[in-house]
């Protein structure tokens, strides 16, 4: 087994907690800005104390080609909201004031970084407190654009698997990884068809036979009882989408906030008994 080595920081220790807790890391996911900044914030700020181990806060980008109906939905409203990357380093910046513990990991697509440039936009996000990035759309051939050096910078780079990568493929998605490795359960965009727990319980294991990464699952993942089944093997359970369509659900923005800590809350009471 090849190991793969972490950053110190809160992401390792986030899951050295949960697997001594023996428990599945709950990781969610909000888009920052939607529907507007003050609300997200909020929210953001409500996530660690609902429950969440990691959030995934979305970097709102105009091609979101990675994703499905309801966080293109998301991020259209945070931009047509006026959400912008210095506005979504502030929401990380006004998070740590109270919170020093949540990891926080941005996720989303490397054009906004490149424009901004890439020794900037590391530093800025290194200063506000990101623990981690996801790129979705620069393999590990581009490595030296930005994973290296975010290792270098002291920020996790958590990298994608999905279904169709195979023996071949697989030790150049692990190499630089670090964090956590994050499985995509399902071919296609986010918030599509719930997976099987079968086949992604089989691939979990081929991909431990290589590292020993911790791996979160996500792509399709809505309900406590879906999170639950998949909370039993995986190292961590990633919702998106249904955080989403949470906050899009309330009459006003507020009672969205309050849609989505009420189902972070669910979550990760049932991921507490998966085990």
């Amino acid at each position: 087994m090849t190991t793969t080595t972490t950053a110190e920081g809160r992401l390792a220790r986030r899951f050295a907690e949960t697997r001594q807790q023996g428990r599945a890391a709950l990781v969610t996911y909000i888009a920052a800005g939607d529907p507007d900044y003050d609300t997200s914030l909020a929210t953001l700020k409500g996530l660690g104390e609902a429950g969440a181990d990691v959030i995934e806060l979305g970097m709102p980008f105009t091609d979101p080609m990675a994703d499905g109906t309801a966080i293109q939905h998301a991020t259209r409203r945070a931009l047509d909201a006026g959400q912008t990357m210095d506005k979504t380093l502030e929401m990380v910046r006004q998070l740590r004031r109270t919170d020093q513990q949540t990891p926080v990991v941005l996720m989303g697509y490397y054009n906004p970084i490149y424009a901004r440039g890439v020794t900037r936009f590391l530093d800025q996000a290194k200063a506000a407190g990101v623990d981690g990035l996801i790129v979705v759309d620069l393999p590990p051939e581009h490595d030296d654009e930005l994973c290296q050096p975010a290792n270098q910078a002291g920020l996790n780079f958590i990298r994608l698997a999905t279904p169709t990568t195979d023996a071949r493929r697989l030790p150049g998605v692990l190499t630089n990884t670090s964090g956590f490795l994050y499985y995509v359960s399902s071919n296609g965009v986010t918030g599509g068809a719930a997976p099987s727990a079968e086949r992604v319980q089989q691939e979990v294991a081929r991909i431990r036979e290589h590292s020993d990464i911790p791996i979160a699952v996500g792509f399709g993942i809505r309900t406590a009882a879906q999170a639950r089944e998949i909370g039993a093997f995986a190292d961590g359970v990633v919702v998106g989408s249904a955080l989403i369509d949470a906050q899009a659900s309330g009459d006003t923005p507020a009672e969205g906030t309050q849609a989505v800590l009420a189902l972070t809350r669910e979550l990760a009471q049932a991921l507490t008994g998966a085990r």
